[in-house]
């Protein structure tokens, strides 16, 4: 399915950043099939909105944070909060100008970047997207296979390689309306929600030191053991991939080609994408927060394996129903996590080369790219090097972050591409000095790590 450009933005003004004249629309099997309301109250237009904001959050929860949030919590209390806090407030700022970018030039992130480097370029920040979403597929991969041992006694190997099936719900989803993906996430998310509420209840943190932990501590960048943890919440919460992912499923929505009503969309997805990521922010908080009044001041600052955690949940809680509902949201995030991954990887392969792949085929080379590191660390080191790789991959991910985030900043503040609905200037003003400091931690912790 093809678009005819005739340099013309929203609403008919002129664009000439753009090299190419004519395109492929991102995701063309759902493009544009959610109707939106053109009259009616403000909260029938956001509900015809809202779902991309929770689809992009899913990655912000995906089993990766998990091991990042205990082992901080766990070992350093609650004064990483405030690395979740900033991570999370840096998301929201970065997937309002990925949503931003997708309505205003009808074109996702990594299509983009295509459209605008040089095909060598082009070709190396694809490669980085693909290690990145290999990273964030491991961890799901890693996170479901825990969750199945851990539910059922099931052995890891063989919970690796059942989750590479996972890939049949996505293909039988696709099939159906895009509304009803984004229903079962938001309905996964509830149950989510729903466990770590009762498991904070059974926990009784220290209010006072929760509300300490958000208040940022110079100590983060000065103990290189809690740095690289910082980074690997980091690379946990603001994700790469979902930057490209945003900026295509906000393209679903069925909004009228004219600079209104754009701007009426930029304003809803906007709403809607902050909402699921405050969603992302209680989550991720109540790892930690539970890792921390659980482990922290009980002897156990070692935990960091999310095996560990489920078994001492029981014994420090008092109930069996902590560890079985600390088990289930990690299967529900992992499996959460899968229909976003899949989606992420067609947009980004078919973005920057340009080329397409059938689903099944596209999401089984991702499954074995991340099986088989999987598969190798279970045969050496038992469950006991998964934590150890659920952290390195959020730290991948949070190395690849700098070359999504740069090329997003750099085109949705020039008004040449996205005409009208160019980022103004205070959102500017934030984004580059988050871009810039997205770089220089990466830059710092490869330093900590190699010199």
């Amino acid at each position: 399915m093809e678009t005819a450009e005739d340099g013309k933005g929203p609403g008919g003004t002129q664009q000439d950043g753009w090299r190419q004249k004519r395109r492929m629309v991102s995701l063309p099997e759902v493009h544009g099939t959610v109707p939106i309301p053109l009259t009616g109250s403000f909260w029938k237009k956001l509900l015809a909105f809202a779902g991309p904001g929770y689809l992009v959050a899913v990655g912000y929860m995906d089993p990766g944070n998990w091991a990042t949030d205990l082992a901080g919590g766990s070992r350093y209390g609650y004064t990483l909060l405030s690395v979740i806090m900033m991570s999370n407030l840096m998301a929201i700022l970065l997937q309002a100008l990925a949503l931003r970018l997708g309505i205003a030039s009808g074109r996702d992130l990594a299509q983009a970047c295509r459209d605008h480097y040089s095909r060598p370029t082009t070709i190396v920040l694809w490669l980085l997207c693909e290690v990145a979403i290999a990273a964030c597929d491991l961890a799901e991969v890693i996170g479901s296979a825990i969750a199945l041992n851990l539910l059922f006694g099931l052995p890891l190997m063989w919970g690796v390689c059942l989750t590479s099936l996972d890939v049949l719900l996505v293909l039988y989803m696709q099939q159906y309306q895009f509304r009803y993906v984004e229903a079962l996430v938001v309905l996964l998310i509830l149950g989510i929600a729903g466990s770590f509420a009762i498991q904070l209840g059974l926990a009784r943190p220290d209010l006072v030191g929760v509300l300490k932990g958000f208040v940022p501590a110079g100590g983060i960048v000065a103990d290189p053991g809690m740095l690289y943890i910082a980074i690997g919440i980091l690379g946990a919460t603001v994700m790469p991939h979902n930057l490209y992912l945003h900026s295509s499923i906000i393209q679903t929505r069925r909004y009228q080609d004219t600079a209104e009503s754009r701007r009426e969309a930029v304003r809803f997805a906007t709403i809607d994408s902050t909402v699921a990521l405050m969603f992302a922010l209680f989550l991720n908080g109540a790892i930690l927060v539970m890792a921390a009044a659980t482990f922290h001041g009980s002897g156990h600052q070692d935990v960091a394996d999310i095996s560990d955690a489920y078994k001492l949940l029981t014994p420090l809680l008092g109930t069996q129903a902590a560890s079985t509902l600390f088990a289930l949201a990690l299967l529900f995030a992992g499996q959460n996590a899968t229909l976003t991954g899949t989606l992420a990887g067609q947009i980004v392969m078919e973005g920057f080369l340009n080329i397409r792949l059938r689903p099944w085929l596209r999401r089984l080379i991702t499954r074995l790219i991340a099986i088989i590191p999987a598969l190798i660390t279970v045969y050496l080191y038992g469950e006991r090097g998964m934590g150890s790789l659920l952290i390195l991959s959020q730290v991948v991910l949070s190395l690849q972050l700098p070359f999504a985030v740069f090329p997003l900043v750099l085109f949705t503040g020039d008004k040449r591409k996205m005409g009208p609905l160019a980022a103004p200037r205070w959102m500017m003003a934030l984004a580059w000095p988050v871009a810039v400091l997205i770089a220089s931690l990466n830059g710092w912790l490869l330093w900590q790590t190699f010199l």
